[in-house]
C-alpha cells in the first residue's frame, strides 16, 4: 500500500482524492482485501497462472472474509453495500481477473438467483454454506451456439411427474471443474426456468477446457447434462423467464465495472515504478514525454473509470441503477482497462512479456474479460437501444 502524497503535491496513485469520498468502513473493507490480495494471492498468482490452476481451499479462505456474496441480506450472507462488494471486485482483480471471477461467480451468479427467485428452502440449504466457501456454485447459461444471443439456448427441461428431465450443455462456466452445484437455465414448455443441480448428479459432468491462454487462474468447463432428473424441488420457482438469467448477469457486470479497474491500476501502477526506475539514454524513461504522455493517458482514464464505478454504485446502493447503467459501466471500463494494459505492456518493453511482471497476464485476462458477461458489441446495442429507442439487434 502506498503512502498518501505530501498536503499540497498529487498522490499518482489517487490523482483526484477519490479514497476521501469512501467512508471509513469502506477504507477499512478496502484496506483487508488489499492485505489479503498482497499476502495470499500475488506471492503465487505467477505459478497460479502458469499451472492453469487455483487451489479450492482459496474460496474457503475467501469466505472466512464474508466476501461470497457478501451484497446479499441474511442467511449466513453479510449484508454489505453495492459500494462494499465494488471495492471487493476492484481489490480482487488488481490481482488477478480470475479470482475475482472466481468470487464474482459464487456471489452474482450463483447466489443472487437462489437469493432472489429460490424457496425458502433452497435459500437455507444452499447460501450460509456457499457464503463461506464450503460450497462452490457455477452458472450455466452460455452455450457453444447461444452466447450473444442466450434466448437461442438449446437446453431444455421436460415434465415428468414430480420430476424434471433435462437435457443439453453449456459452455464456458467458471468454477465448473470443482462445483459443487450448478444453477442451469433450460427452456421448458411455459419460459425459461432455472434449476439448483448438484454436479454429483447422474447424467451431470463438466469437463474441463483446457489450452487458455486467457484467465488461467480461473477454472472453466463445459456443463453436460444427459438425461439428468432432478425433483421439482430443484427448480428455482421465482422465475420463468429470461429475466431471471439476466438479472444475474446485470449483476456480475456491476463487479466487473469495479474490478477491471483494479487490473488497470496494477498495470498503471508497474508500468510508472518501471518508467522511474529504467534508465535508457543517461535518464530513466519517466523523462520522456513519450513515456509521460502514456502515463498520463493511463492514469486519467483509471481516476475517470473509478469514479464512474463509484457512482453507479451508489446510484445502486440508492434503488435507481438501471441495466443500461451498468452496461455503461462494463463497457467503458473494460475497454479502457485492456488499453491501459497494452499501453503498460509497452513501457515495460520485453520484460512486460513475463510473469515476472503482472501486466501481460492482465492483458490476457482482459482479453476475456471484454468478452464475457456480455461482449463490447452487445454493450454498444444496449446503449444504442437506451438512447434511440431502437433495437439494433437482429
Amino acid at each position: 500500500m502506498h503512502n498518501p502524497a505530501p498536503h499540497g503535491q498529487s498522490d499518482p496513485h489517487d490523482f483526484l482524492e477519490i479514497d476521501r469520498l469512501y467512508t471509513q468502513e469502506e477504507r477499512m473493507l478496502r484496506d483487508t482485501v488489499r492485505r489479503f490480495s498482497s499476502d495470499r494471492i500475488l506471492p503465487n498468482i505467477a505459478d497460479w497462472y502458469e499451472q492453469g490452476a487455483t487451489p479450492v481451499e482459496l474460496a474457503r479462505e475467501i469466505g472466512k472474509l464474508g466476501l461470497l456474496g457478501m451484497h446479499l441480506e441474511g442467511y449466513g450472507c453479510a449484508g454489505a453495500s453495492s459500494v462494499d462488494y465494488g471495492i471487493a471486485c476492484l481489490e480482487l482483480e488488481a490481482a488477478d481477473s480470475g479470482i475475482r471471477s472466481m468470487v464474482s461467480v459464487q456471489g452474482s451468479l450463483a447466489m443472487f438467483p437462489i437469493w432472489a427467485y429460490g424457496s425458502e428452502e433452497q435459500k437455507q440449504e444452499w447460501l450460509p454454506r456457499m457464503a463461506t466457501g464450503e460450497v462452490i456454485g457455477c452458472f450455466g447459461l452460455t452455450e457453444a451456439d447461444a452466447g450473444s444471443d442466450p434466448s437461442g439456448m438449446r437446453t431444455h427441461a421436460k415434465r415428468d411427474g414430480d420430476d424434471w428431465i433435462i437435457n443439453g450443455s453449456k459452455m464456458w462456466i467458471s468454477n465448473g471443474p470443482f462445483a459443487d452445484i450448478a444453477v442451469v437455465w433450460a427452456r421448458t414448455d411455459d419460459g425459461v426456468r432455472g434449476f439448483v443441480i448438484p454436479t454429483d448428479t447422474p447424467g451431470f459432468s463438466a469437463p474441463e477446457i483446457k489450452g487458455k491462454l486467457s484467465l488461467r487462474a480461473s477454472r472453466t468447463s463445459e456443463l453436460v447434462l444427459d438425461d439428468v432428473r432432478v425433483p421439482d424441488g430443484f427448480r428455482l420457482p421465482g422465475v420463468s423467464s429470461m429475466r431471471g438469467p439476466l438479472s444475474c448477469l446485470s449483476e456480475a457486470r456491476y463487479g466487473i465495472a469495479w474490478g477491471a479497474m483494479g487490473a488497470a491500476r496494477a498495470c498503471y501502477e508497474t508500468a510508472l515504478a518501471y518508467a522511474k526506475e529504467r534508465v535508457q539514454f543517461g535518464k530513466p524513461i519517466a523523462g520522456f514525454q513519450l513515456t509521460q504522455a502514456k502515463l498520463v493517458d493511463m492514469m486519467v482514464a483509471i481516476n475517470r473509470g473509478t469514479l464512474v464505478a463509484l457512482h453507479l454504485g451508489r446510484m445502486k446502493d440508492e434503488g435507481r441503477l438501471t441495466p443500461e447503467q451498468v452496461s455503461f459501466g462494463k463497457f467503458d471500463n473494460v475497454r479502457n482497462a485492456l488499453a491501459i494494459a497494452r499501453q503498460a505492456r509497452s513501457i515495460l518493453g520485453g520484460n512486460g512479456i513475463t510473469l515476472e511482471y503482472p501486466v501481460m497476464r492482465h492483458m490476457a485476462n482482459l482479453e476475456t474479460v471484454y468478452t464475457y458477461e456480455g461482449t463490447n458489441e452487445i454493450h454498444t446495442l444496449i446503449l444504442g437501444q437506451a438512447i434511440t429507442g431502437q433495437a439494433a439487434f437482429n
